[in-house]
């Protein structure tokens, strides 16, 4: 008989015995359930509905449990729903972040130029498209004396892309300024924040397409309906089209736009150039290109409807459109100094626990997270990222980390030793040196992974938080190591000194 025939003899037998077991309990359960059963049957009906009803009761709380362990983290784009912050709203939440000490001076420049904008009167249409779709050219066919028109330039905020700014007179005495954003290919094949934010600051958008909209131009499109700004969607070129073929396109792409959202397609054509036959005097003939005029007179009038139309709400809409973005420059600055008083708070407590692990030079053979600094710790985050915690989720989410660091101590240990061989002199150190840079790469793990969870979910969530400090642990611990072994290193020649 091999070795292993014993071991397998035990397996069977374990086996063997364990399905006996799910065998007798199944029986047990059936025959509990049938008299149950019975027993309901002949109750009274209240005793039937009290006992279907405490079912129904746990079953729900069963499934609130799951969803509650189970559920996704809230996503940042349910953020933006939120309704538009009054002026008053924001006014206090610039006054709470300076007294935060936030940076608050893009928001405050965002407001500052919407009240310069105000203060000149003037409508802001924003013209996107790709390039070839023929913005420039739609916008000199729109204006009279298309060369003789007073155009300014700006650069959109981070990038070396350029908004040329064109001013118009409409001929019902209203002043335009036409803004020509770059096309979608110069903008990397997608609608980018910054380009975002022009046609936020913007009153009016019109989309300018020269033929039916391809996947990249309907993804673009529809994150600009997104903003609930009146649109439009001109249909340029159309001078290619016959009369029959023109009112089929339209009206497909009209119905394209409907499934995205709610904008009026206007046919245009800037002008193209034809071919044409001159017959000379001699009565030879010639060829030569002849320019058609453009044909923009149903794009000027869809501008002054929706002028007329939304005279009292186009400033209310821009408003809110730039108060949204205010608030989001002001959620941006509270995330950044979160971010920072974040990395600060771990890399303050981490070297605590270092220091702590150095005075006390007690090596042994496991690895025990320092709770007091560790309960500190914790509760500082929370409140830095205003978020509830409970004593019970505290002492969750240490129990969990220890566990972690049971499976862990191994591998923090070696890792520890090979950042010493990076100094020299320290080739005999004694345990304790190697459990303190140890505890420097815990609590620097589970600060990120806390402060990682605390944003993106906005409570306090043990089980998440874990599975975040065994990723950090896996990730980032040799980064750190070498930072808590140089710390540990000048604290124990210090000592020594």
């Amino acid at each position: 008989m091999s070795r292993r025939s014993p071991y397998r003899l035990l397996l069977a037998l374990g086996a063997a015995l364990g399905l006996l077991f799910l065998l007798l309990l199944a029986i047990l359960l059936t025959d509990t359930l049938v008299n149950i059963w019975h027993n309901l049957r002949e109750a009274s009906p209240w005793l039937q509905g009290l006992v279907a009803g405490a079912l129904a009761l746990f079953a729900l709380f069963s499934a609130w449990v799951v969803w509650r362990l189970l559920r996704p983290p809230p996503r940042l784009a349910q953020q933006e729903s939120r309704e538009p912050p009054s002026r008053e709203e924001l006014e206090r939440r610039l006054e709470q972040a300076r007294a935060q000490g936030l940076d608050t001076t893009i928001a405050e420049a965002e407001l500052k130029k919407l009240h310069q904008r105000k203060e000149a009167g003037r409508i802001e249409v924003a013209l996107f498209g790709e390039i070839s779709a023929g913005k420039s050219s739609l916008i000199r066919a729109l204006l009279p004396d298309g060369d003789r028109i007073d155009i300014k330039s700006h650069v959109l905020g981070g990038t070396t892309r350029e908004v040329k700014e064109y001013h118009w007179h409409s001929p019902a005495g209203d002043e335009l300024v036409l803004l020509d954003m770059p096309g979608l290919d110069e903008a990397g094949g997608d609608l980018d924040p910054m380009a975002r934010e022009e046609a936020l600051r913007a009153h009016i958008v019109v989309y300018v397409v020269d033929g039916d909209l391809t996947r990249s131009q309907a993804d673009e499109l529809e994150q600009l309906l997104k903003l609930n700004k009146p649109t439009l969607v001109a249909l340029n070129k159309v001078d290619r089209l016959r009369p029959e073929e023109l009112e089929l396109v339209v009206k497909r792409l009209q119905e394209r736009v409907d499934r995205l959202g709610k904008a009026e397609v206007v046919p245009v054509s800037t002008g193209a150039t034809v071919p044409a036959t001159r017959v000379l005097p001699d009565g030879s003939e010639e060829e030569i290109q002849r320019q058609l005029p453009p044909q923009v007179e149903p794009l000027r009038e869809a501008l002054q409807r929706i002028i007329d139309s939304h005279a009292e709400t186009l400033g209310e809409l821009r408003d809110s459109s730039v108060f949204v973005l205010v608030q989001r420059h002001l959620d941006q600055a509270l995330q950044a100094h979160r971010h920072e008083e974040a990395r600060r708070l771990v890399s303050g407590y981490s070297k605590k626990a270092i220091a702590g692990a150095v005075a006390a030079m007690t090596p042994g053979t496991d690895l025990l997270i320092q709770g007091f600094l560790a309960t500190r710790m914790v509760k500082e985050l929370a409140t830095l990222y205003d978020v509830p915690v409970r004593k019970v989720d505290v002492e969750l989410l240490l129990e969990l980390i220890q566990q972690h660091v049971k499976t862990h101590i191994t591998l923090l240990l070696a890792v520890a030793g090979n950042a010493f061989k990076a100094f020299p002199g320290t080739g005999t150190l004694a345990g304790g040196a190697l459990h303190a840079v140890a505890y420097g790469m815990l609590f620097d793990a589970l600060g990120k992974s806390l402060a990682a969870s605390l944003e993106s979910r906005g409570e306090l969530h043990p089980l998440q938080v874990a599975d975040k400090f065994e990723e950090q642990l896996g990730e980032e611990v040799k980064g750190s190591a070498a930072r808590y072994a140089r710390l540990v290193f000048d604290q124990l020649r210090n000592r020594g000194d």
